[in-house]
């Protein structure tokens, strides 16, 4: 995770497509630009975590998921992060970090964020050249495990690790903002 540029059930994907819209995958983006390329999928076994680091705890809160953007707090380990992205659906957002205190975001978690909160373990796991950052999740997302993979580019090419399964890079259900309004405790067609 750097600063600026960082490698969300069915109920909720009405409202994110509404408040999302369509993501145009193809557009070229400046340097410039804080830009996230991610993908997102589903794995199909626990093979990933004989490739994993130990793993991060983190804890997020979202102060508002409006049209535009969300704003999130997130807090991994004596590190906090104020994060801005913009409600645009698919592959390519646009994501402002910043570092705040932790006490700070702290307070923000507890006084001002979004019930339930995210709760969930980030491992990385090298493959091929790449990082992907897998998120098993705790709380009312418990049993929810996904990884994601950022790209320097939309076309770029990554070799899909034998333990990834379908892609969900396009689907609201699976952002962290429509987990706060419909945990995956909840779904029923899971």
């Amino acid at each position: 995770m750097t600063p600026a540029k960082v490698g969300e059930g069915r109920r909720c994907d009405a409202a994110a497509r509404a408040l999302y819209g369509n993501a145009s995958l193809g557009v070229h983006v400046e340097d410039e630009v804080a830009q996230e390329i991610e993908r997102k999928f589903l794995l199909i076994n626990d093979d990933w975590r004989e490739h994993a680091d130990a793993g991060q705890r983190m804890r997020q809160g979202y102060l508002i998921g409006a049209q535009r953007a969300s704003i999130r707090v997130r807090v991994a380990g004596e590190q906090a992060w104020l994060n801005i992205k913009s409600a645009t659906l698919g592959v390519e957002r646009r994501e402002y970090e910043y570092p705040i205190p932790l006490p700070d975001a702290e307070e923000m978690l507890a006084e001002l964020c979004e019930r339930p909160q995210i709760e969930k373990v980030r491992y990385e796991v090298p493959w091929a050249g790449h990082t992907w950052e897998v998120d098993v999740f705790e709380g009312d997302n418990a049993g929810l495990v996904v990884a994601e993979i950022e790209l320097g580019d939309a076309d770029e090419a990554f070799e899909r690790p034998p333990w990834i399964g379908d892609e969900v890079s396009d689907d609201p259900r699976y952002y962290n903002v429509c987990l706060i309004q419909h945990p995956y405790s909840q779904w029923t067609d899971r």
